[in-house]
């Protein structure tokens, strides 16, 4: 048995090693595990990404939205709901917007086995390509969660990680549409002030199944966009974000 002090110590370290991996495993900015894409070094450059569609009919309105107010925006769509919906992801293809990897099934990618992890990756990867007809190159690992074979085995398939910075907490159904865009608003505001620039996720479906009622971030969209096309915001892709 360990002496008091011996074993105090081993539990501190047991501790201390847990949260630096729950840290490096599930938090946004972490670079611990690997690199990954997280936001411009220009604070006026902002991605607008959208997760867990495609799902009717709110990505299609999100879709007028942003044509409306002529901006680009990212996708990061599971694989089984574009097997049920590939008109929805041709239609987000049509529009000039990015469209991602966000695995099969939405799992915690880092708690999985790294057969499980490769495969939920690969088939998300079929899935996409048949109905775009493309490869697809960009990635986002369900709640964040990733580790150092989540990320080895997305380069393997030639898949760019990316995370985010700001979040507008609309998938809490509590959450109206003025709360969604308070906290997109405060988070942009927060990285301005260390010259950041903002990547910001929301969603346009739900992890459980099509037909995730998204109309508070539909609304908070519209009035997001009118707010910051009124100012000096470049929104980008993922694939413009500046690093240096």
């Amino acid at each position: 048995m360990l002496a008091p002090l011996a074993y105090a110590a081993a539990t501190a370290a047991a501790v201390t090693a847990a949260g630096t991996w729950a840290y490096a495993a599930l938090s946004p900015g972490s670079q611990l595990f690997g690199p990954t894409v997280i936001a411009s070094r220009d604070p006026n450059q902002i991605a607008l990404t959208f997760d867990d569609g495609p799902n009717d009919p709110y990505t299609q309105q999100l879709l007028d939205i942003l044509a409306e107010h002529q901006v680009k925006a990212t996708f990061f769509m599971i694989g089984r709901f574009v097997r049920h919906r590939p008109g929805i992801v041709r239609a987000v293809q049509a529009a000039g917007h990015l469209i991602g990897n966000h695995t099969m099934t939405h799992p915690w990618l880092a708690l999985e086995t790294p057969a499980r992890v490769r495969q939920e990756l690969a088939d998300c990867n079929a899935a996409l390509e048949d109905v775009l007809g493309e490869k697809v190159t960009y990635f986002r690992p369900p709640h964040g969660a990733r580790n150092r074979n989540v990320l080895r085995t997305a380069e393997e398939f030639g898949l760019t990680p990316v995370m985010w910075n700001v979040m507008g907490y609309d998938w809490k159904p509590e959450n109206d549409a003025a709360k969604i865009q308070l906290y997109v608003l405060k988070g942009i505001a927060l990285y301005r002030t260390i010259n950041r620039g903002a990547n910001i996720v929301l969603h346009d479906g739900g992890l459980l199944e099509i037909g995730q009622d998204r109309s508070a971030t539909v609304r908070a969209v519209r009035a997001l966009l009118q707010k910051l096309s009124a100012t000096d915001v470049d929104f980008i892709l993922p694939s413009e974000v500046s690093t240096k």
